[in-house]
């Protein structure tokens, strides 16, 4: 009880020197309010810029091979030069992984025509992306049907001219009537709109449904060369339930060699792809991102941290009195170190609350403006109050030990 009493006194102390000193006050606030802004903005970011990808990847399949002629690879060592000359995966090829292959839960083919303009009467879509995808595609990728139903086995096997459309096509072709049912335009050709997606939202990796034209992959192969790098055909392949990615890897492997002949000394002129390989790249990239903004605001923290250590001399110097009449009525050093402590532990709080504050403000912004979720995390919070409550345990206890360690005789008879 003792403690907490002289903890309540020592606040109170604390308290009324910050409201006495308003300006000496603000100013010391600056350099930790901007450190913590510096660097809780961006984690703030980096945290808010990770989760939209991850959920982008995640769309994907975590349980996906992608079998395509590019790897997924990145740095300065890429070797374009050697994947270049490397055949696109054919629609002949997936029919061969399906049969050979006994780890896989389904499997299918999907090829992607950008910057399509598609009609409607006298409306019109530009820069749409015009997919061709063979059965089973509902299976791997994660969608939800808004209005109508999807493709069936004989429709894609037979390629009828039929499509399904992403909610901002729907938006901009039929703003105020269903889709289902109509006949729109797309690469010279009459599509019946049979189904549509339901909105999902912008995507960090442009892998979202909203702007898309998908029809049967036997119907893109009678009107576009699908063996073309420009559409990027690939074949995915989701594993069953227990299989590992790396199980399902070393046999596509095997089944991808056999089925292009090459020889055991022969390098693959495949890649086999899993969105594991972005995961471990973003870490990286946020990794350095993360430790430019512990520098940055690490200089303004360090700052500030010496601006309340200057700040409390002073105010140990102008109280010097105060604290030897204290020591005379029998004040413990403990309570004098406490109060100063407690002084500059509250002013360097009070700084990170603002830049707290701030970057709250900064989200709301940003997030209404560009329209992007961005969130300030309980865990950056967290670590804001952290770092300014050490902050102000570092600055302020030197100043507050010699306060303690004061001769209460010499202390009284100070000016």
């Amino acid at each position: 009880m003792l403690f907490l009493k002289l903890c309540k006194e020592s606040i109170l102390f604390a308290i009324g020197a910050l409201v006495v000193n308003k300006l000496r006050t603000i100013l010391s606030l600056l350099g930790i309010s901007i450190g913590i802004f510096a660097i809780i903005s961006v984690f703030t970011v980096v945290d808010s810029l990770q989760n939209n990808l991850q959920e982008s990847i995640s769309s994907l399949g975590d349980n996906v091979i992608f079998i395509q002629k590019w790897p997924w690879e990145f740095g300065e060592d890429y070797p374009w030069w050697k994947y270049m000359n490397r055949p696109l995966p054919g629609y002949t090829e997936l029919e061969e992984v399906r049969r050979r292959t006994s780890l896989a839960k389904a499997v299918s083919f999907m090829a992607d025509l950008p910057g399509s303009v598609i009609k409607y009467k006298d409306n019109s879509v530009e820069n749409a992306d015009f997919i061709g995808v063979a059965s089973e595609y509902e299976n791997i990728k994660s969608f939800e049907i808004e209005e109508g139903r999807y493709f069936t086995d004989n429709e894609i096997e037979y390629g009828r001219g039929i499509c399904l459309i992403g909610a901002d096509i729907v938006a901009d072709l039929f703003p105020s009537r269903t889709a289902v049912g109509e006949v729109i335009s797309a690469e010279g050709r009459k599509l019946t709109i049979i189904g549509t997606f339901k909105k999902e939202g912008k995507s960090m990796m442009g892998n979202s449904m909203d702007n898309i034209l998908v029809v049967p992959i036997n119907y893109a192969r009678n009107i576009i060369d699908i063996r073309k790098d420009r559409l990027d055909p690939f074949i995915m392949v989701k594993a069953k339930d227990g299989i590992s990615n790396q199980q399902l890897t070393d046999e596509l492997r095997g089944v991808m060699r056999s089925i292009r002949k090459l020889k055991p000394r022969e390098d693959d002129n495949f890649a086999l792809n899993e969105t594991k390989m972005i995961s471990i790249q973003l870490v990286s990239l946020f990794g350095f991102i993360s430790i430019a903004g512990w520098i940055i605001g690490g200089f303004s923290i360090l700052v500030g941290g010496f601006g309340i250590a200057n700040i409390m001399f002073v105010s140990v110097k102008e109280r010097t009195n105060i604290i030897g009449i204290q020591k005379s009525l029998g004040a413990k050093n403990y309570f004098i170190l406490l109060q100063f402590l407690v002084e500059a532990v509250l002013l360097s709080l009070l700084g990170g609350i603002i830049g707290l504050v701030v970057v709250f403000i900064g989200t709301l912004i940003a997030g209404s403006m560009f329209d992007f979720n961005l969130t300030l995390t309980q865990g950056n919070i967290l670590l804001g109050l952290f770092v300014s409550g050490i902050i102000g345990i570092i600055s302020g206890f030197v100043p507050a030990w010699s306060a303690s360690r004061m001769d209460p005789v010499e202390a009284i008879r100070s000016n």
